[in-house]
């Protein structure tokens, strides 16, 4: 049975692999001064990241509409593929896999909804695996999408909490590190909750301990490199990976200067990394 794969730009994913894979993207909707863009459409993200800072109105973000999904769902399932499935940022951070859901129940038993419990390349990584998977079934391919969020490690080094803190989705004892001065917070993504894992007080060290939280659990099978218009701090990254574990690195590498609607949520300046551990 054919699969078909649909996920939203939150994946961070390149075109190259949606392309090679089959991929169907859904954008999540941008809201900048009044004005909704498609994420992706209308406004780059090294323009975005610069801009953001100056928005007289701070930012917003919103899901897709039913419609946006019921559009892909059909079309794959016209062309062939038995099922769907779609896989969405973290439930407990966009409303985006809920209204993936109430799309699916326009096609009964035909697609299946997963929250990845995660963002950017933490979903980006279990869409992959999905796709890969896909040849061998349905069970096959969820399969490896379960395998994938258990060996998964999202951890990012903000330049300030205060992005995070104004978009309402993390818990108090997170949003308080906001509110020490000149800190640089560290954060992980776990299971769709935002836990903080230290804070430092320049860049330089939160650099350091980026590379630390990456090295410390052993060899990977898939990494990616994030940022939110930090590239030189994500370049040096990997600089680093390569000088201190080249043995541990996976063949390929992704770089991703964050899609503007996590961005919105994270603020400019921004170091990450989505690990998946062999």
């Amino acid at each position: 049975m054919k699969i078909g794969i649909v996920t939203d730009s939150t994946a961070d994913l390149p075109a190259y692999l949606l392309e090679e894979h089959q991929i169907q993207v859904v954008p999540t909707i941008l809201v900048l001064d009044g004005k909704e863009y498609a994420d992706g459409i209308g406004i780059t993200r090294e323009e975005f990241y610069n801009r953001l800072p100056s928005f007289k109105t701070p930012p917003t973000t919103a899901a897709p509409s039913i419609g946006d999904f019921t559009t892909p769902y059909a079309a794959l399932l016209s062309r062939g593929c038995g099922h769907v499935i779609s896989i969405h940022a973290a439930a407990t951070l966009t409303t985006t896999i809920n209204v993936a859901r109430e799309a699916a129940k326009e096609f009964p038993d035909q697609v299946t909804c997963v929250d990845s419990g995660s963002l950017s390349l933490g979903v980006g990584f279990q869409v992959l695996a999905a796709a890969e998977a896909a040849e061998f079934g349905l069970k096959s391919a969820l399969d490896a999408i379960a395998s994938t969020r258990k060996r998964l490690q999202v951890s990012a080094a903000l330049d300030t909490m205060e992005y995070l803190r104004r978009s309402g989705r993390v818990p108090a004892v997170v949003a308080r590190l906001g509110g020490l001065l000149s800190i640089k917070p560290m954060i992980e993504l776990l299971d769709g909750a935002v836990k903080p894992i230290g804070a430092v007080r320049t860049t330089h060290q939160a650099d350091e301990r980026m590379l630390e939280f990456l090295l410390k659990e052993g060899e990977l099978q898939r990494l990616a490199i994030m940022h939110t218009n930090a590239e030189y701090r994500a370049r040096r990254l990997l600089d680093r990976v390569m000088l201190r574990a080249p043995q541990w690195a996976p063949r390929e590498i992704l770089f991703a200067n964050v899609t503007a609607v996590i961005g919105t949520h994270l603020g400019p300046n921004g170091l990450g990394f989505a690990a998946v551990r062999k």
